[in-house]
């Protein structure tokens, strides 16, 4: 059989839904049932081309978590495969377990969470219903067309607490124009670009909202610039002050002198907030039974290929105080199925 057989082959399970599900958990199994080796990345390499394989490019895919939620998302990026590949079935998240674990442990309670860089609504959908019937999910998504799925996962679980913003984040006012694509898309600002971008202060005040509890970025690239535009927020007193949650990536940050050197840092830990590496997967894969690990930023190994990873920053230490939060130094934030397990893989 030529490997255009094969291709074929798979284009026709495509079809079937049922064949199609068989043979994702039958992968599924192979991941699980193959040793470890250094290097060698089986889903990147061997597996997920296969299901890449299995759907069309922008197919809509949906799924049913574990809490009840549905989530719809079209293929479109590794973030949607390794969701439709994710081990535990049906998923208790959709991206990042331990970051979504984190999130949802800080807003608690929270009168008004902003993401930027809201995606598909895979982060949000899950904040949203965790801080209803009081608390307000405030989305900002650059893309219509994500920003319209962040509308339809609200509608189809009665979310009526997801507020969308098809805008950016930026320290200022402006118009800006994207590189990359999809959840890859780096925004920069370009006089007449074709997005156009608010600032978290001048929402806030536009909103009449006051204040809000948690702040939560991935905007490849924008965070300190997202951030420099949320100095009246940052500045507050620790008690209304709000939870940062915001991506870091060698790609867009010189951590080459350390991580407290870098501008980001820089910026939030002058405004008295402390700060620690999430460490977490880049995939969907359930961390339940496992303590969130947290790395101060002054005792994190940053070594290996540029990657990004997500970083906490709080005014107030009692919000890390949980038996589902734990401390450690000297490994990477970056947990990898591929690479030294003693630097890459959760310590318990």
């Amino acid at each position: 059989m030529s490997i255009n057989d094969v291709g074929h082959a798979l284009d026709w399970i495509a079809t079937n839904p049922d064949a199609r599900e068989t043979i994702i958990r039958s992968l599924i199994e192979i991941e699980r049932a193959t040793p470890y080796r250094e290097g060698f990345n089986l889903r990147e390499e061997i597996t997920g081309p296969i299901v890449d394989r299995l759907f069309s490019p922008g197919e809509t895919v949906t799924k049913k978590l574990a809490d009840g939620l549905t989530i719809s998302c079209r293929y479109t990026s590794k973030i949607v495969r390794d969701f439709v590949m994710a081990h535990k079935n049906p998923p208790d998240h959709v991206w990042e377990p331990q970051t979504t674990r984190l999130l949802l442990h800080l807003a608690k309670g929270a009168r008004h969470v902003v993401v930027g860089g809201a995606y598909i609504g895979d982060q949000s959908t899950l904040i949203a219903q965790a801080i209803a019937p009081n608390g307000v999910c405030h989305c900002f998504e650059l893309s219509a067309d994500n920003a319209g799925m962040i509308v339809l996962n609200a509608r189809q679980n009665d979310l009526a607490n997801v507020q969308v913003n098809n805008l950016g984040l930026w320290s200022r006012a402006a118009t800006l124009a994207l590189t990359g694509d999809d959840s890859h898309a780096a925004p920069h600002a370009a006089p007449g670009g074709p997005f156009v971008a608010t600032t978290v202060d001048e929402y806030v005040e536009e909103q009449g909202i006051g204040s809000i509890d948690l702040l939560m970025l991935d905007i490849e690239g924008g965070e300190f610039d997202a951030l420099q535009g949320a100095v009246k927020q940052l500045e507050q007193r620790p008690e209304i002050a709000p939870s940062l949650i915001f991506e870091v990536h060698r790609s867009y940050v010189d951590w080459s002198q350390g991580l407290r050197d870098t501008n980001i840092m820089k910026l939030v830990e002058s405004f008295g907030y402390s700060c620690y590496c999430i460490r977490d997967y880049n995939t969907n894969y359930s961390m339940a039974g496992h303590p969130i690990e947290l790395i101060p930023i002054d005792d994190v190994y940053l070594g290996g290929p540029p990657h990004g990873f997500n970083v906490v920053a709080v005014k107030r230490p009692e919000l890390l105080k949980s038996e589902a939060i734990a401390f450690c130094r000297g490994v990477s934030p970056k947990l990898l199925f591929h690479r030294d397990p003693k630097l890459h893989a959760p310590l318990n």
